[in-house]
């Protein structure tokens, strides 16, 4: 049987307490920076309108059921297309942080 010690136990139990906080952390973005990130965006789409620009405008997306693409507006799809484009839009995939792009789903979120 392993033996560990109680600061070894201790550890191991801060660790797994505290990786629900550490994920949530870092799926969550800052919506004020997420403005900034979309500054670049707005030549293509249109925040504060459903009237597409080149690319589809954006307002209410998170109110919305379907992408353009017909999948469900969720976090993870809205993400899969920032990184991957499509339907004339390029993939923002090694141009954006990771945390650019959880900040700019927050601020899409706000539309």
């Amino acid at each position: 049987m392993l033996k560990m010690k109680p600061l070894g136990i201790l550890t191991v139990c801060l660790c797994v307490a505290a990786a629900p906080w550490a994920l949530a952390g870092a799926a969550s973005g800052d919506a004020a920076k997420g403005k900034t990130v979309f500054d670049n965006c707005a030549v293509c789409h249109n925040a504060d309108s459903t009237e597409a620009k080149m690319g589809p405008g954006l307002k209410g997306l998170f109110k919305k059921d379907k992408l353009k693409n017909g999948k469900k507006v969720t976090d993870a799809n809205v993400l899969d297309r920032i990184n991957e484009g499509g339907g004339g839009m390029p993939g923002y995939k090694d141009m954006l942080t990771d945390g650019e792009k959880n900040d700019l789903i927050a601020y899409l979120k706000t539309l």
